[in-house]
């Protein structure tokens, strides 16, 4: 084999500086293997008696026919992209180059790049591109919402004062005032709202919460049942937003169960973990028995349009814990398919005073 030329040596370098972020395999002329990076073996799943000292044999066919065909012609091969059927990885690109030793040997390197985090980065990329036209879309549609809305206010006073009704009117107004600051806001930013922060009780936010659904659970003959036992709920929050996050909780509930469901809802304070003594947290349980959340859907959770509704946007979870953690909390859940699922958020107490 001759000498690499210097488009050849240029190659080498090429891998070499790769090989700083990839996975390495050098072998001799007997296809004995002399080096294997601990990212080569990750990749390939080797054991280490199949890594150092091991023999071409040890490795995947596509890389011991790629190694071939660099012997064979004595020229670089690839990039290429392969992937392993059950070796956890979906793909990586692999290069091999051949070389001579200062001694003169003949040796192939072959350099391996797990391609995962560019799959990664082209799904979040994505995502980012059809966020940015739901923002587009989103500001177009609250223009024309805010346009629409002042008709359907004047209406809804008008029939309000004529049919007085001290309940229904009280949650109708508010509403109509949230949807107002939701639609300016949007207006305004193009941005999720950020969080006006007051002292918020939990129990208040909880009941006018599942006012709201009030109807759909008795038309569904959903049982509702409520333990707030929190002995202390007041926290430092927006109630506005607090009331979106329970609301998708309640209606993710709502749609996993049929008729004569149950749903828990328990409030209890506790202390924070990890934190200084003293320091107190409220706990929101809402448990429902509906079908379940399947266990390989358990870590998307929360992610941006992940939805497995027909007609979902994939929205609403990622949506939800965006407001507690803006608001200094946590969410989890629990799932058991065809048993029922259980949401906790965790809120920091505040003090008031």
């Amino acid at each position: 084999m001759q000498k690499p030329d210097a488009g050849e040596t240029a190659s080498l370098a090429n891998v070499l500086h790769d090989c700083l972020s990839a996975g390495l395999i050098v072998l001799d002329a007997n296809d004995q293997i002399l080096c294997c990076s601990p990212e080569a073996a990750r990749l390939l799943h080797l054991p280490p008696d199949q890594t150092v000292g091991g023999d071409l044999s040890a490795l995947p066919a596509p890389l011991r026919i790629l190694a071939h065909e660099v012997a064979a012609n004595g020229r670089p091969a690839g990039p290429r992209v392969v992937s392993l059927a059950g070796k956890g990885v979906p793909a990586f690109r692999v290069s091999a180059l051949p070389f001579r030793t200062t001694a003169g040997q003949t040796q192939i390197v072959i350099s391996l790049h797990d391609d995962t985090l560019a799959h990664r980065l082209e799904q979040n990329l994505d995502r980012l591109d059809r966020l940015a036209g739901i923002g587009t879309l989103s500001a177009g549609m609250a223009h024309e919402i805010k346009n629409a809305f002042v008709a359907v206010r004047t209406f809804v006073d008008l029939l309000l004062e004529k049919n007085p009704d001290a309940e229904l009117g009280d949650v109708v107004r508010r509403e109509l005032r949230r949807i107002d600051t939701i639609v300016s806001q949007m207006l305004r930013f193009r941005t999720p709202a950020r969080p006006t922060f007051a002292t918020v009780h939990v129990h208040e936010v909880l009941d006018h919460s599942l006012r709201l659904l009030q109807h759909q659970f008795e038309t569904k003959l959903i049982t509702c049942n409520r333990a707030f036992t929190a002995s202390h709920d007041a926290i430092k929050g927006d109630d506005y937003q607090l009331e979106q996050a329970f609301v998708n909780l309640f209606f993710n509930a709502l749609e996993a169960m049929g008729p004569n469901g149950i749903l828990h809802v328990a409030t209890e304070t506790i202390d924070a973990a990890g934190q200084s003594p003293g320091v107190r947290q409220v706990r929101v349980s809402i448990a429902d028995n509906g079908i379940g959340i399947p266990p390989e859907n358990m870590s998307r959770l929360f992610e941006p349009f992940f939805t497995t509704k027909q007609n979902g946007t994939g929205l609403g979870m990622a949506i939800t814990r965006r407001i507690i953690r803006e608001h200094h909390g946590d969410i989890t859940a629990q799932s058991e398919p065809n048993r029922g699922t259980t949401f906790h958020v965790l809120l920091p107490t505040h003090t008031e005073g």
